[in-house]
Parts: structure tokens; sequence; C-alpha cells
């Protein structure tokens, strides 16, 4: 027996002569394909531990969207939307490196257009509480070009870093929700010799933001300086959610569906839902509107929410976990106090909330009105127990501080 024969893998048993390479230690062999397979058992365990966080489960799109249900009312459409895409872009940062082909998922990063009060925040704060990954929602407004006055793009991320405890590995899976996207769009086509710091050049500072890059950011947030302490964030599994009301899209939209009707106009118009044209929302019309291609690119998730009507208001009003009317029976039950409301009381404070345009904010708007003078002295006073909302009742205190007039003015 050659003396080859003799040196064999301490883990598999093959022989040397079997193996490609056996690489020799102390006490001890291992051989090229127990290498392989041990790689393979390393990596993976530190795919599973270090991605997310051990709260992490990610759930189907229909599971998804069963539970925006529950806190959501209608916008259908938007629902599937988003569940598809964020369950893409974790499924994406769930799957290990692989070596076997080149094909790179790319992120699904989102665009939301709808009115004022439609849901569009509580959709992202929902799906991130689902997903028990960090959120943080960022104002679009106050960005301005670096240098500036106002707040340079990577603050932004200074907020997630604080959502996530400083834990940079948790926040480079997190969740980020720019509201008010529409008001950074370009103000002019037009040549100006002043700069446009808080429109275009906001969205030429966010387009490696959302493509994916490292970023510094300061811990604490403000201006940076060369002495200031910097945290390196990777943006590229980051998800970026965007909302804005783009008032007067409506326009572009109209506008651009006309011009494709010519010679077909009579039949199509016929089929066009005049009152609700964001559902007809295109990249081309974003564009007409002042956002950037390279910035609508980087967002290829379009979605619109609808326009809520009477019974969308009604429902909000009554049925989710979170509903209005459960929040102020909540607030008034840690008094001892049993609130209850009628149905015409609830009709009356729906069809002031249709006549204000304000969507779901509208609601919270007139409830406060009705609700002040009962939370002021309730209280207080301990003999009462029990208190009906009803018609009368909303009407009274409608007509108490001419609700109306204050909202028009």
């Amino acid at each position: 027996m050659s003396e080859n024969d003799k040196v064999i893998c301490s883990f598999c048993g093959k022989n040397k002569q079997d193996t490609n390479v056996l690489i020799a230690g102390t006490s001890a062999h291992i051989c090229d394909a127990c290498i392989e397979q041990a790689h393979g058992i390393v990596k993976e365990d530190i795919i599973s531990e270090t991605t997310l966080s051990k709260d992490f489960k990610l759930l189907k799109p229909k599971h998804i969207k069963a539970h925006l249900d529950d806190f959501v009312i209608g916008q259908d459409n938007a629902k599937k939307v988003i569940s598809v895409a964020v369950y893409n872009h974790y499924k994406r940062i769930l799957q290990p490196d692989t070596t076997e082909d080149d094909i790179e998922i790319e992120k699904s990063n989102i665009i939301m257009v709808g009115r004022t009060g439609t849901g569009k925040t509580l959709l992202a704060r929902s799906i991130a509480k689902l997903l028990k990954v960090p959120f943080c929602i960022a104002d679009a407004t106050v960005l301005t070009e670096a240098g500036y006055v106002g707040e340079d793009v990577e603050n932004i991320l200074t907020r997630l870093l604080q959502v996530a405890d400083y834990d940079v590995e948790q926040a480079q899976r997190g969740i980020v929700f720019i509201d008010e996207i529409d008001k950074v769009a370009r103000k002019s086509d037009n040549p100006s010799i002043t700069r446009d710091v808080s429109g275009e050049g906001v969205q030429q500072a966010m387009l490696k933001l959302l493509e994916g890059t490292i970023v510094n950011v300061p811990p604490q947030g403000g201006r940076k300086h060369p002495d200031q302490k910097m945290i390196a964030l990777d943006t590229k599994d980051i998800l970026f959610i965007s909302g804005g009301a783009f008032d007067g899209i409506e326009q572009h939209i109209s506008s651009r569906m006309n011009t494709r009707s010519i010679g077909f106009r009579s039949e199509q118009e016929n089929d066009i839902d005049k009152e609700n044209l964001l559902q007809y929302i295109s990249p081309q019309d974003l564009k007409s509107f002042g956002l950037i291609p390279e910035l609508i690119g980087r967002m290829p998730v379009v979605t619109h929410l609808n326009p809520l009507d009477r019974d969308a208001l009604k429902l909000i009003l009554t049925e989710p976990k979170n509903a209005l009317t459960k929040q102020y029976q909540k607030l008034f039950d840690m008094d001892g106090v049993e609130l209850s409301f009628d149905k015409k009381a609830i009709d009356i404070i729906v069809d002031k909330a249709m006549e204000f345009k304000l969507g779901a904010r509208g609601l919270r708007s007139i409830c406060e009105v009705i609700m002040l003078d009962a939370m002021f002295e309730f209280p207080s006073d301990k003999s009462k127990k029990e208190l009906q909302i009803t018609a009368a009742y909303v009407k009274a205190q409608l007509n108490k501080i001419s609700f109306t007039k204050l909202m028009v003015a």
C-alpha cells in the first residue's frame, strides 16, 4: 500500500487519489468537495442571519393585500401593484448570490399618484408594519440641492437610521416613503438665470440614492462638514415608495389621450371615465408634469389611487381596524364613557366630507369639530357614562362654530 492511499479526507473519507485537492492540517485533511459544501452551508447561514430581522416574514402578494384590506378601504389596484412590488423586492434581497447565471434583479421602487386623503401614506406604513422592517416618512418639500438652505437628500436616510436604532444592516433593508414628490417637479421647461435648487436639482440628487449607492449619512442630520463622523449606508436594498397628489396632472393625461384618439374619438370618449383620469396615468404624464426621465426610470412601478366616493368614506369612518369612530370610542372608553354613533349622524359627516373634497383627512377635521365639546366636558364630569352622537347633535355642533363658513374661507 502506497503512502498516498493512507492519506484520506477526514470529513468524507476519500483517498487522496480520488480527490482533486487534499489540503493538510495539523492533524486532519480536507478535500476540495468538502470545502465547497462547507462554504455553501456557511454562506447560507450568514444570509439568513444578517439579511433581515428575526421577526421578518415574507408573505405572498395575496396575503399582503389581505392585510392591507384591514386598514385601507378600496384602492384594490394600488394594493395589488404594491403587494407584488414589495414581494419581488424582498424576494430579491433573500435570494442568495449565485454564480450559475449573470441575471441581476433590479429594484422595484414605486410611485403613487392620488389626491390628498386617499391613503398613500397609510398604504406604505401598513406594508412596513406588516413586514416588521424599519420605515420612515420623508417630506420632499424641504429638500434642496447640496449647499443651499434646506435639507440635503441624504437626510432622508438619517431618519431611517434613527428608526432602526442606528443598526446599519437593518436600515439597509428598510422602506422609505418620500411624500409630496410632486413638489420637486421641474418648475419650467424654459431656461432661467436662477437655479431650480428645490425642483430639478433635488431630482438629480435623488438619482443615485434611488438606484443604489453607498451614501455617507450624517448620523444626526443637518449639513455635512469635513470633521463630522459619517455612517456609510448602501441603498441598493432600500425600497423607496414615492407619493404625491400631482395636482393638475389630469390635464396632461387628458391632452395625451385626446391626441391618440384622432379618427376614433367618438368611440373612445364613451369608454373614458372623465371623473377619474388618474387611472390612465403613464410615465409620459409624469414627464409632462415635470419629473425628469432619469427619475421616472428609477421608479418603474407607477400606480394610482382612486378618488374616494361617498360609500368609501362611510366605510373609512366605520369599518377598518383603526376607523375614526373606533378611535373616538377608545378615547372615551379610557374615561369610562360609552360612545356610539347613529347611522344618520354618520351620513351627515360623510356628506360634509364629500362637500369639502378633502378625502379621509376631511373626515377627521369634521369629527374633531363635532367631538370637541364632549372631549372637553366628559373627562371632568364623572356622572356622565354614555354619549350618543345623533344627527341633531352633529348639526348643532357644526352650526355652533359656523364650520361650513370656516372651511370655505
